[in-house]
Formats: structure tokens, C-alpha cells, sequence
């Protein structure tokens, strides 16, 4: 009987610790042509802005997250952004310390994690030290037949995301906020790494297998004219 608790105990623990991606699903596509940036232009206050990342492990247990830099710029035409472009600096990938306690982990910190993912396991910084995204289209968010975990969702997005050597269009939901010299767009949307090639090890390695492909991303981008 012990043992019919215990094991319950930790089957409950376990579903308790499971989390599934919290992000709005994308479409993606091939490498679309880029939106020309017409209108006033807006510059990326890096700053101000954030770039969030959250993976998990298979099942959706044992997060991992932390944050990237970004520059760029946003062009703004009758209250409507027209085409934008960023530069994400892999370099500046950190990893937030209360994703991993070591004494789970066998030892390995925050700072080990930066090394793993900069690596050739992953980004290969060195070789590819940015990643880009350049918008496609922006269209209107229409609530009737589109979702967005964002409340408020006034756009859909579309953009080239390039990641090493490899591009793949994304669309995803986005609010943005247009206010005398400023606009905020944010978002929330989960990715498939392995569409980049972003994989451990490879293909089946049991490594890689116990990595979640999804990885979520979360825009807060603040820009000024």
C-alpha cells in the first residue's frame, strides 16, 4: 500500500510539473519576399525591449528560459506598421538562474547552458553570431475566426526568420500599439526548433528526443521615431 502511495505521490508531482507551451501556434512557409518599409521609421529602443525564450524538456516539464537582445527598425504608414526588420544577437542569449537549480541538474548552472546553446549542439555562435526576422505582410486581426492567448490582438504578422543558415517564414498574432513617437508591439507564439535545423546531436539521438521541439518566444518591442 506504501508503495501504490508513493508511486501516486510521484505520478501527481510529475503532472503537476508538466507544462505545455504557452504560446500562440504559427504557420509557417518557405522564404517569403520582404515587405518594403514605407512611412515614418521607428527604432528599436534595445533597452526598453525584451526577447523571451522558454523550452522545456519532453512533456513539457523542467523549463528553461531567458532572454535574447535585439535591434532594429519598424516603419509606420496611417497608423499601420508596413515592414519592420531586427537583429537578434546570439551572443547576448542568457539564461535565467531560477530555470536551473543545480542541485537537479548534476551541477550545471545557468552559465552552462549559455555555453551548451551557443555551441555547435545548437546556434554556433561563433560561426552565425545573428539571427534576423524581416516582416512579409502585417494584415488586421480579425476576432472571429483568429486566437491569440495576447489580449487585444490587433494584427497578424508574417516574416522571414532567419536562424543560421536557414530561413522559414512565420506568421503569428501580434498587438501593437501605435502612439505619437512611439509603437509597442507585443507577442507571445511558440516555434519548432527542428524547422531551423536546431537539433541535439543527431537525428533520434535519444539526447535530442528529451528536448521539447517547441520553443516559445515572447515580444515586448518598444521603438521610437
Amino acid at each position: 500500500m506504501k508503495k501504490v502511495s508513493i508511486l501516486a505521490f510521484a505520478v501527481g508531482a510529475l503532472l503537476v510539473s508538466c507544462q505545455k507551451s504557452a504560446g500562440d501556434k504559427t504557420t509557417t512557409t518557405s522564404e517569403q519576399e520582404v515587405a518594403v518599409q514605407t512611412g515614418a521609421t521607428y527604432t528599436v529602443e534595445k533597452a526598453s525591449s525584451t526577447l523571451t525564450w522558454k523550452g522545456y524538456h519532453k512533456g513539457g516539464f523542467d523549463p528553461r528560459f531567458g532572454t535574447l537582445q535585439t535591434e532594429g527598425t519598424l516603419s509606420v504608414a496611417n497608423d499601420e506598421i508596413t515592414g519592420g526588420s531586427f537583429v537578434i544577437d546570439i551572443n547576448s542569449l542568457a539564461t535565467d538562474e531560477k530555470s536551473v537549480d543545480p542541485a537537479k541538474s548534476g551541477g550545471k548552472t545557468a552559465a552552462d547552458l549559455d555555453g551548451h546553446l551557443k555551441n555547435a549542439d545548437f546556434f554556433e555562435s561563433e560561426k552565425y553570431p545573428t539571427a534576423k526576422f524581416e516582416i512579409t505582410a502585417v494584415s488586421a486581426f480579425d476576432s472571429t475566426k483568429d486566437k491569440s492567448v495576447i489580449e487585444g490582438a490587433t494584427n497578424i504578422v508574417s516574416g522571414n526568420l532567419t536562424i543560421k543558415d536557414k530561413t522559414v517564414n512565420v506568421t503569428f498574432p501580434a498587438k501593437v500599439t501605435i502612439a505619437g513617437e512611439t509603437v509597442n508591439l507585443q507577442s507571445q507564439f511558440t516555434i519548432n526548433r527542428q524547422d531551423w535545423g536546431l537539433t541535439y546531436g543527431t537525428e533520434g539521438d535519444p539526447k535530442d528526443w528529451m528536448i521539447s521541439q517547441e520553443v516559445d518566444i515572447t515580444l515586448d518591442i518598444n521603438a521610437k521615431k
